[in-house]
C-alpha cells in the first residue's frame, strides 16, 4: 500500500516530515486525485493525492506514504463510453469499458483498443495486458 503526496504550497520540507504527515492523516481514506488537508502549528498545509494504491486507501501503519516534489501535470479525459474501471501497468494504463478495452500509454495516447461481445475481465503485470472475454477465451496484448 502505496501513497504518493505533492505539496501544494512552495515551501521546503524538512527530512523526516513523511512520518509526520502520516501521523496527522492516520484513520483517513484517500483517494488518487483528491486533496488532502492537514494542520501544523496552526496552519493548513494542503497536499494532491497523486497516487492512492488501492485507492482508495485508509492510512495506517502499513502505508508507504511519500513526498514528491516538482511540476505537476493533469491531462483530464472524457470518454463516450461509461468507464467501469481503470488498471495501471508498467506502460501506461488499462481504460475497460463495458465492451471495450483501452489501452493509453503515460501521456494519455492510445497504444491499443479493441472491442469485445463480452468482455469478462482484465489482468494486467508489468507490461502485459490479458483480456479474458466470450466466456472461454483470453487475448495477450504486449504493448
Amino acid at each position: 500500500m502505496r501513497v504518493l503526496l505533492k505539496p501544494l504550497f512552495d515551501a521546503e520540507l524538512p527530512s523526516g516530515f513523511e512520518d509526520i504527515l502520516k501521523a496527522k492523516l492516520s484513520g483517513r481514506e484517500v483517494r488518487t486525485g483528491v486533496e488532502v488537508e492537514v494542520e501544523l502549528l496552526g496552519k493548513p498545509l494542503k497536499f494532491r493525492v497523486l497516487l492512492a494504491e488501492p485507492s482508495p486507501l485508509r492510512i495506517g501503519s502499513g502505508v508507504n506514504l511519500e513526498i514528491v516534489g516538482g511540476a505537476l501535470e493533469v491531462l483530464d479525459m472524457e470518454f463516450d463510453d461509461p468507464v467501469e474501471g481503470v488498471l495501471p501497468f508498467g506502460k501506461g494504463f488499462v481504460v475497460m469499458f463495458p465492451r471495450r478495452v483501452l489501452i493509453l500509454n503515460q501521456n494519455g495516447q492510445k497504444i491499443y483498443s479493441d472491442e469485445f461481445g463480452e468482455l469478462n475481465s482484465v489482468n494486467v503485470s508489468e507490461d502485459v495486458v490479458v483480456v479474458v472475454h466470450d466466456r472461454s477465451k483470453i487475448r495477450i496484448v504486449k504493448p
